[in-house]
């Protein structure tokens, strides 16, 4: 996912200026994902009332969401947007799907009321309710996404020698892992033993401090324009092949896979055997 380096004349840019910014935006966006990630199952059962079946099911779907969408994300970035912008804009929607979600735990009117005690029928959450915390949770899955590993991409970008480029790697990942360890421990304790707004809040905070620190190092980032993804020609050879299923194979190789060299045309591909058709 490596992009396009500044022309020739342009100020000298990245480097390692870049790495606390890189780093200090991945711990504060890893604590606030997994603040609510980490703690959504209890939180569903026990301010919304939902079944325990129902409220895993939530809980998959959101895993599976934050597992998929960093396919979209990288597209995005590498295609049309590039890193920082795919970043940021991540990153404010994440800022606002935990701000949602922190409403809900705050405003009596955004969640049903609560179980009476050794009661076992309890009131369920409106739709109104619902949709509320549908979006949340979709905003800040969504949101998640979009920065869990174009952050990781953009910083390796930042360096032209390869073992530098290793070095950022391994405390960029250090980073994400001590920033779950630091939420699962720290904030889902918060969520449990002191308040749900509190927890959230907190989430909220470490949001809004990794965006301003990830965006107060835009001047010293080497910004990459965007190219071409890797998965967006595979879409387009798929679209090809479904599109030609029914044109007959040509006898001359020609037709098929060339490459161009200095000297002419070098033929690397011969008609299709049967056995490859």
């Amino acid at each position: 996912m490596a992009g396009e380096p500044q022309p020739s004349g342009a100020p000298t840019k990245g480097g390692w200026i870049t790495f606390p910014f890189l780093i200090a935006t991945m711990a504060g966006l890893t604590i606030a994902a997994g603040g609510w990630t980490n703690n959504i199952i209890v939180y569903l059962i026990n301010e919304f009332n939902i079944k325990r079946i129902d409220a895993a099911q939530i809980a998959n779907i959101v895993n599976g969401c934050t597992t998929l969408f960093p396919i979209l994300g990288a597209i995005l970035a590498d295609s049309f947007f590039g890193s920082f912008t795919i970043i940021s804009v991540s990153s404010l929607i994440s800022l606002a799907g935990i701000l949602l979600i922190n409403l809900t735990a705050i405003l009596d009117t955004l969640k049903p009321a609560p179980c009476e005690n050794g009661s076992t029928v309890c009131m369920a959450p409106s739709k109104t309710q619902l949709a509320i915390l549908y979006t949340s949770l979709a905003l800040s899955s969504m949101g998640l996404a979009g920065t869990r590993f174009t952050l990781a991409t953009m910083g390796a970008d930042q360096f032209d020698d390869p073992k530098h480029q290793g070095v950022f790697f391994n405390w960029h990942f250090f980073t994400m892992y001590a920033g779950i360890l630091v939420s699962v421990v720290g904030i889902v304790y918060v969520e449990d033993n002191v308040g749900w707004g509190l927890g959230y809040g907190l989430c909220v905070a470490a949001n809004l401090i990794g965006l301003a620190i990830f965006v107060a190092g835009k001047p010293y980032y080497r910004l990459m324009k965007p190219q071409s993804s890797p998965f967006t020609g595979l879409a387009c050879v798929i679209v090809a092949a479904f599109r030609k299923r029914k044109v007959l194979l040509s006898s001359k190789s020609e037709d098929y896979w060339q490459e161009t060299q200095a000297r002419g045309t070098k033929f690397v591909k011969t008609t299709p055997t049967n056995s490859f058709k």
